[in-house]
């Protein structure tokens, strides 16, 4: 697609050697630098909303093939009858969001040395 070898690197350098010039060379490769730092941070943005996208998606599809798994099986039962208020409480309840997790417990603290005060080695004149 895009192939440019040593020698075409080796003309863009001494060109922008000569255009630039060696005192201002350091500060134009900063700045190029840290385009180049932002380009990467708003590709890497995108692709981790664009992953984020995808993996809802299929959460959301497999939601639903579950779903239609679960009522085939229950469909199936004999025992089942359906109740609309108690499927209403159960969609409420896949709807709530999930626990936090539990943060692991700290170990015991260690008990702080405290020192003894001293008496005063010459009593207090009266």
């Amino acid at each position: 697609m895009f192939d440019v070898g040593y020698s075409e690197l080796l003309l863009i350098a001494i060109v922008t050697l000569l255009v630039v010039g060696p005192k201002e060379l350091p500060n134009l490769l900063r700045k190029v630098g840290k385009w180049t730092a932002q380009a990467r941070g708003m590709a890497r943005h995108f692709r981790s909303g664009f992953d984020t996208m995808v993996r809802e998606a299929e959460i959301d599809e497999m939601n639903r093939q579950w779903a239609a798994q679960n009522e085939a099986i229950m469909a199936g039962s004999k025992s089942y009858t359906p109740d609309p208020e108690r499927d209403a409480d159960l969609e409420a309840i896949a709807d709530l969001p999930p626990p936090p997790a539990s943060e692991p417990e700290a170990p015991p603290a260690k008990p702080k040395r405290t020192r003894a005060k001293k008496p005063p080695a010459v009593p207090p004149a009266p």
